[in-house]
């Protein structure tokens, strides 16, 4: 199969959305997971922007060996001698020019005609090739670029040594079929093309940008140029982790092949998102929190039986994991099952029945249901968990001027431990007393109390979340005492984990 070469431009443009700016030390923590994950080119950043731009991309230059490391350049000399002298430290490095070609852009931005654009891209491509001898040149807007200006000017800057020829949908205007036509025609209408690799950049204005590359790639183009999650200007950039996995499914379509280690797809997308403060959307293809989870019944069951009825890559591929089934209100019977296997519960006939019904009805309470909600409804409505620790009787001292402290006493068996202990406040030093008698050293994740009646002296209830032996697990206690409540609720808890320690 054909490779096809992966530009990676999250450090130039996908560092220019909005509020995604990257310091130095971000950018290489990134530039090094790029490097693992197999990328041919490393677009560092465009060196004449800023000081600390210039800095980065010296940066990267200068520690990552492997990949091509690019700078990005207007044709101006400042912007070349600037790039030159960031990417210069790099044993690959690719001075990457850009100048407009449409007739909106001549018009309105360079106010400049035809011919003199012409020259200037032979000029600067001339120049950058007595730097580096690998250069690429993007005419800017080529999309909306008369295409037989279009043709001109890579035949011209082929003919002064351009390694790479990138056309860019810069506005993302076009659509697939055209795109995909343009590209086709550049490869009949240029006569040298084929000294030079053909690239294509596009964004992602009207949701096209990967359909796009995909397009260009079918039609000749051997480079693409992407970032991760898609960041970008505007609505951003073709998907670097959606092409790659199009690629890589539809092998059969595009018979192309990339160098990408698939497997630290979802770790560059996490590391991204974190770096930059932008989330990733839960429903974004390969990566997103749900796009390897399924709630659906008649997934759920698909899935159960044969994995490829509803999923047509795999999780563990794209380094995410095991497919997520999440249990909810459109769960079948047999996705619930199978997780209270997981879980080491084997229910069945009325007893699944029972546990299903209670499911259900929490399922229209919650958006999701939790492995601790599925415990406690089989602990606390199927099975009759012994009360190894029972409560008989508690006292505790509290103030503001005094340390507070809690005596309990516990039966366990036929004899009654008693045992007292400070904390920070008097449930605290009460699970604190009960901890020496039972032995079992619990971590509270959560704890929370509603009233259940009205009135002064309404019944409390505490719900806790508890760890403790490598298990969560979660415990409930009522009184009209808060601190009885809570006591309650944590022998509830160690109780459980009593049970399943036996």
């Amino acid at each position: 199969m054909d490779r096809i070469t992966i530009f990676d431009t999250t450090l130039r443009d996908g560092e220019q959305s909005p509020g995604a700016s990257l310091n130095s030390k971000e950018k290489l923590e990134i530039a090094w997971q790029l490097k693992r994950l197999g990328v041919n080119v490393i677009e560092a950043g465009f060196p004449i922007a800023s000081p600390g731009d210039f800095a980065s991309v010296k940066e990267v230059a200068s520690k990552i060996k492997g990949p091509v490391i690019c700078g990005l350049a207007r044709s101006k000399k400042a912007d070349i001698d600037a790039a030159f002298k960031a990417v210069k430290y790099s044993s690959r490095p690719r001075i990457h020019l850009f100048l407009a070609t449409s007739r909106i852009h001549m018009k309105y931005k360079l106010k400049k005609a035809e011919d003199e654009i012409l020259r200037l891209a032979v000029w600067a491509v001339r120049y950058a090739r007595s730097k580096v001898k690998d250069v690429e040149f993007s005419p800017e807007d080529a999309s909306r670029t008369d295409r037989r200006f279009l043709y001109r000017v890579l035949e011209a800057v082929i003919d002064a040594e351009a390694t790479t020829v990138n056309i860019p949908d810069t506005v993302g205007y076009a659509v697939p079929f055209e795109f995909g036509d343009l590209i086709a025609s550049i490869k009949a209408n240029v006569p040298n093309i084929e000294k030079a690799v053909i690239s294509v950049h596009c964004h992602n204005d009207l949701g096209l940008g990967v359909s796009n590359s995909l397009e260009a790639v079918k039609n000749g183009a051997g480079q693409i140029e992407c970032t991760i999650n898609g960041l970008g200007e505007r609505a951003g950039n073709a998907s670097l982790e959606e092409i790659v996995m199009a690629l890589d499914t539809r092998k059969d379509l595009f018979g192309k092949k990339t160098s990408i280690n698939k497997k630290e797809l979802y770790k560059t997308s996490r590391l991204v998102s974190k770096l930059t403060g932008i989330p990733v959307q839960p429903n974004k293809a390969i990566v997103g929190k749900n796009a390897f989870s399924h709630e659906a019944g008649i997934h759920q069951d698909g899935i159960l039986k044969k994995r490829k009825t509803y999923e047509i890559m795999r999780s563990e591929d794209v380094g995410f994991g095991k497919t997520k089934l999440v249990l909810g209100k459109h769960s079948g019977r047999h996705a619930f099952s199978e997780r209270l296997k997981e879980l080491g519960f084997h229910l069945y006939g009325k007893e699944l029945d029972r546990a299903f019904k209670i499911f259900k009805e929490l399922a229209d309470k919650k958006k999701e249901i939790y492995d601790e909600d599925l415990e406690t409804i089989v602990e606390d409505e199927l099975s009759a968990i012994p009360q190894i620790y029972k409560l008989q009787n508690l006292r505790f001292t509290s103030g503001t001027d005094i340390t507070p402290n809690a005596e309990v006493a516990i039966k366990v068996g036929r004899k009654t431990i008693k045992k007292s202990s400070t904390g920070d406040g008097p449930v605290d030093a009460c699970y604190k007393a009960i901890d020496i008698i039972t032995g079992i050293k619990g971590r509270l994740l959560d704890y929370s109390i509603k009233a259940v009646t009205s009135g002064k002296d309404a019944l409390g209830e505490v719900t806790i979340r508890l760890k403790a032996a490598a298990k969560e697990v979660s415990g409930r206690g009522s009184s009209t005492d808060i601190v009885e409540a809570s006591a309650k609720a944590y022998l509830d808890a160690v109780n459980k984990v009593a049970h399943r320690k036996r």
